[in-house]
């Protein structure tokens, strides 16, 4: 699934993140939080890969360690081919002018001291333009992004919600480039602007020939957006595919539950709602074989003792399962 490819932008080999648990005067670690454990996927050029599940599932700790604005425990992630888990200072700071983050909190995410121009202005200022160019890109950006110039020289108060994310989004595109995570940038906003900010975003990645990977524990938002969707459970990837196979046949148990609690959209319509019991695990003592067993309705004791591998059941469909391995699921693969 890693395989180098001239289509892959993004390729994420056995991503690992484990936070130390330290205690005592001397600090003495006693354990760890595994927030990722042997995370493994690609993102194609032009593409929105989704990655989905609860919250504390690892997912926005996924898009960080990809930013590298945290150093990884173990594995490898190549951008554009390049090892950024292997540089530092300069040249890591030349290689993040190639990809950007839009936060989940429009409200935090602006400092409330400087103007808009400022803000969006910055990351060009740290690239060397001068002051004229920057000007005359901010104003360019506010406009892209759907807001005024004279905007520019107001301050993140005087903003709503929507128009916040919109100065966030434009800040991520000053530097030109060709991928943002956006880490669950609607889950603050109003539904009526959320779908506002959601189509501003495919708009933008069709002029601008954007990658993205798109965040989020809402499965709707994800389904509209995403070309491919990443299904994440307590550190570990447990489903992969492409949108349409994903929410028409998923193979997970877990993603069967999430599924069947997204709302459908048609007066009277039901969806059989598959009920989960028990808490999430915690990250710290993850359970043994399958992470998801303790709470699977169909777990036997194989689920209990070994873990099941990331596999393809057919189409670049890969799913981590017991009983999709055995083949009791692979009726459309």
């Amino acid at each position: 699934m890693t395989v180098r490819d001239a289509t892959d932008l993004v390729e994420v080999s056995g991503l690992t993140k484990h936070f130390p648990l330290r205690k005592g005067l001397f600090s003495r670690q006693v354990g760890a939080v595994r927030a990722v454990d042997d995370v493994s996927f690609v993102i194609r050029r032009g593409e929105t890969l989704g990655l989905v599940g609860e919250s504390g599932c690892g997912k926005s700790t996924t898009g960080r360690l990809i930013m590298r604005l945290i150093p990884p425990t173990e594995g490898g992630i190549l951008f554009d081919g390049v090892d950024l888990s292997k540089l530092e200072g300069s040249a890591l700071r030349r290689m993040r002018r190639q990809f950007q983050m839009v936060v989940q909190d429009p409200f935090n995410a602006l400092n409330p001291r400087m103007t808009v121009a400022e803000t969006i202005g910055e990351p060009l200022y740290l690239a060397g333009q001068d002051r004229t160019a920057r000007e005359r890109r901010v104003k360019e950006l506010l406009e892209v992004v759907g807001l005024a110039s004279y905007h520019a020289e107001r301050y993140p108060h005087e903003f709503s919600g929507g128009q916040r994310q919109r100065i966030g989004i434009a800040r991520a595109l000053a530097v030109k480039p060709k991928f943002i995570v956006c880490d669950e940038p609607v889950s603050a906003l109003d539904v009526s602007i959320q779908a506002q900010v959601v189509n501003l975003l495919k708009d933008l990645q069709r002029e601008y020939a954007l990658t993205y990977l798109f965040v989020s524990h809402d499965l709707g938002v994800v389904r509209h957006i995403s070309d491919r969707v990443a299904v994440m459970y307590l550190g570990k990837i447990v489903e992969l595919a492409d949108k349409r196979r994903l929410y028409s046949t998923p193979k997970h148990p877990y993603t069967q539950a999430l599924l069947s609690a997204v709302p459908v959209p048609r007066p009277g319509a039901r969806r059989d709602r598959v009920m989960l019991t028990g808490d999430v695990p915690s990250a710290r003592r993850p359970p043994s074989g399958c992470r998801f067993h303790t709470r699977c309705p169909l777990a036997d004791e194989t689920c209990r003792q070994v873990e099941p591998p990331l596999i393809d059941v057919g189409n670049n469909h890969y799913a981590a399962c017991h009983r999709v391995t055995k083949g009791s699921e692979r009726d459309d693969a």
